[in-house]
């Protein structure tokens, strides 16, 4: 049986149901015969399926494996025995609705037809074969072969970052790796027209179809008038982004405590009361955002407040390093552990946006205070984390004026960074330290 399994290793296969037909998973394999001659067989999830009849479907709401199988044929005591043996490595309570599965039928010598095994597909790259060959019950994962094509993508903003990616047509989970690499640098809620990005960037492909991206290898945002640039680079034995300039993109402060955001309401010593109708300070920042949004904590710190704040609702205020402290009101509820005392580290979740307490609507109002006096969060000074160290400035130099030139125009394989592993800077390479000119005016030749 383990033969049948790893002939081949398994060829790309779609998702959807409704293309199993054309990237079904199928693929060839070889085999000489005693002839000599070669034998082509057709393999689907690594399994030579010539004498197998495929059933293709989506696993329904509130459908079981058991239920599944117990419909081709499948005994309660090979299904108690599935599961016993599949608790370490896919437990069948991790079977989801709409997620499609393949079943490998054969006839028997009265055409009666019989499941052998049964391929669940997790998502889109990886699988679970669960195999039924005499009296045994077996189950192995596999993957599916996953090709990289290098892109690079430019789009000018128009109302949102998530509005560009959507009109260039460019991957979701690209939006979402640039909130996460320029989250302390770029606040998403105050995204203006105008606004750019280009984005280097691995796409990650089944057969022909998009599924996902991988490595980010460099990136310029530009916002308000200014670039921000994030270059990958190794240190300490980690790869992270850094400035233009060898400072680190993480900052001390997150930009926003949360994403998907516009800000409704400013800072202000008089702000119109929404609902008071009155004037008074605003020293917070107000985040329009739905109900259950996730809030996350800016930076390390201590909570020393959770509880019901007043006007405030359900309010969490944390004490930072620097005699900073951070708070989060009108929130819907609190995340678990966030308790008074308790520890949480920099983008850790602990609430979600909602409208308690004097409130017109789901919004989180955000402050920061320092030294007990409110200060503006948009304007916060930010202190960033490790820059480059002397040791890594030359390759980082060398990796960063390789990665502008590539962003700010086309060049070949042998000029683009390809691993961060073990930067060797070539011989002729001239120190960027002798030269000031910036890449969008001088690239990289």
């Amino acid at each position: 049986m383990g033969n049948m399994f790893y002939r081949l290793l398994s060829a790309a296969a779609c998702t959807c149901a409704a293309m199993l037909a054309a990237c079904s998973g199928a693929g060839t394999a070889e085999e000489s015969g005693d002839d000599g001659r070669q034998t082509i067989h057709n393999t689907v999830f690594g399994i030579i399926a010539d004498d197998y009849r495929l059933e293709h479907n989506e696993i329904k709401p509130g459908e079981t494996l058991g239920a599944i199988l117990g419909r081709y044929g499948i005994s309660a005591a090979d299904v108690d025995q599935l599961d016993r043996k599949s608790k370490d490595i896919f437990p069948l309570r991790n079977i989801r609705a709409g997620q499609s599965y393949t079943a490998f039928i054969h006839e028997d010598s009265l055409n009666a037809p019989h499941i052998d095994h049964f391929v669940y597909e997790r998502n889109a790259t990886e699988y679970v074969v669960f195999s039924f060959v005499g009296d045994s019950v077996s189950i192995v994962p596999g993957a599916r072969e996953i090709r990289l094509e290098r892109r690079k993508s430019t789009a000018l903003i128009e109302s949102s970052l998530w509005g560009a990616i959507m009109k260039e047509n460019l991957s979701y989970a690209l939006a979402a790796e640039l909130e996460d690499i320029y989250q302390w640098s770029v606040d998403f809620a105050g995204i203006k027209k105008g606004d750019s990005f280009t984005v280097i960037y691995d796409e990650k492909y089944v057969d022909t179809v998009k599924v996902g991206i991988g490595r980010v290898w460099g990136a310029k945002f530009t916002h308000d008038g200014r670039d921000y640039y994030a270059i990958p680079f190794k240190q300490n034995g980690k790869i992270s982004y850094w400035e233009y300039d060898g400072g680190s993109l993480r900052k001390q402060l997150l930009k926003a405590p949360l994403k998907y955001t516009r800000i409704s309401s400013r800072f202000s010593n008089a702000r119109l009361h929404p609902v008071h109708k009155v004037y008074r300070p605003h020293h917070g920042v107000d985040y329009a955002a739905p109900k259950g949004t996730p809030v996350h904590a800016v930076a390390d710190g201590t909570v020393v407040f959770r509880g019901w704040g007043g006007g405030g609702g359900n309010t969490i205020k944390i004490k930072h390093p620097g005699n900073l402290m951070t708070g989060y009101l009108h929130l819907s509820g609190f995340a678990k552990g966030i308790v008074q005392g308790a520890r949480v580290s920099q983008g850790q979740l602990i609430g979600y946006v909602g409208s308690t307490g004097t409130s017109t609507g789901p919004h989180l109002d955000y402050r920061i205070w320092k030294n007990g006096t409110p200060i503006n969060p948009l304007t916060v000074p930010q202190e960033p984390a490790e820059p480059i160290s002397k040791d890594n400035r030359q390759a980082f130099e060398y990796v960063r004026d390789m990665v502008a030139a590539e962003i700010e125009g086309n060049v070949d394989d042998s000029r683009r960074i390809m691993q961060l592993d073990s930067i060797v800077v070539p011989p002729d390479y001239m120190n960027p330290e002798e030269s000031s000119a910036r890449p969008a005016e001088t690239p990289a030749q």
